[in-house]
């Protein structure tokens, strides 16, 4: 069996990452997730988000960052013949480590309530889910003044 390493995201691995996005059920994509928009976030959040490869091939990711007070992981994915081999639990020690080394205390995760997979995965991981609290969105561009 090929041996799996893990490494800093790269603009350069995009395409390989979007592909994965695009066919991981469960993970959300939106026009934030554009090239452009994922240079921007690996640009202010630097050696925070990786990817993992065998043989070659891009098998998971994880992204993360932080706004200064907390950190965020997004988009951790593991191709789905290479899931169960610690993988993603590794993708997110080191997403986790490099928050760490920016001095950022709590970690916040974004899971869809019906993605039962993922849910399970960020329970076992030690993460816990806030029932206290809930999230609202809004989209800036279609907000107008005065509405």
């Amino acid at each position: 069996m090929k041996e799996v390493q893990i490494r800093e995201m790269l603009l350069a691995d995009y395409a390989a990452a979007a592909q994965l996005w695009m066919r991981t059920p469960g993970l959300g994509l939106s026009d934030a997730d554009s090239e452009e928009n994922i240079r921007g976030f690996l640009e202010r959040n630097k050696e925070m988000s990786f990817i993992a490869e065998c043989g070659g091939e891009l098998v998971g990711t994880a992204l993360s960052g932080h706004d200064g007070r907390r950190g965020f992981i997004y988009h951790l994915t593991v191709r789905q013949d290479h899931r169960h081999k610690r993988i993603g639990r590794e993708l997110v020690h080191r997403c986790i480590t490099a928050l760490e080394r920016e001095g950022i205390a709590k970690c916040h995760v974004f899971v869809f309530a019906d993605n039962e997979q993922g849910l399970r995965f960020w329970e076992q991981s030690g993460f816990i889910q806030r029932k206290e609290l809930a999230i609202y969105s809004q989209d800036i561009e279609r907000k107008l003044l005065g509405d």
